[in-house]
């Protein structure tokens, strides 16, 4: 299972989408939501809150585990994904489509370049 080229990704197993230049979308990896199985609760952010890069901002419930979701980058809650809230077994369907958690609006584009590429994060998860 490899990581999608277009993505970046952090060491915690969450991915990044550009979606303009100061918009991302955040959900997390095939990799994590295989390690957490079956997922069954997402706790998200209100829309409107300030996150950093590192900071928890949420919680994924697998029937395993509780695992925190963390902030790749820092900005603005712009988007929750609220068909995850109410089918959370989507990060397992489809953890780079459907189910993808948050859209932030970057503080600062360039730290996207800090964030792992495909490459990298494969080597993270094979390790």
């Amino acid at each position: 299972m490899s990581a999608p080229e277009e993505l970046r990704y952090t060491e915690e197993h969450e991915w990044v989408a550009t979606r303009e230049e100061t918009l991302v979308r955040v959900g997390i990896t095939e990799y994590a939501q295989d390690q957490l199985g079956d997922v069954v609760f997402v706790d998200l952010p209100e829309v409107g809150r300030q996150v950093s890069a590192g900071d928890a901002f949420g919680e994924v419930e697998s029937t395993k585990s509780v695992s925190e979701l963390f902030a790749p980058v820092d900005g603005e809650v712009v988007a929750v994904n609220d068909a995850v809230a109410d089918a959370p077994e989507l990060i397992n369907s489809d953890p780079y489509g459907e189910g993808w958690l948050i859209e932030i609006r970057l503080d600062d584009p360039a730290e996207l370049e800090a964030l792992l590429e495909a490459e990298a994060y494969d080597a993270l998860t094979k390790g």
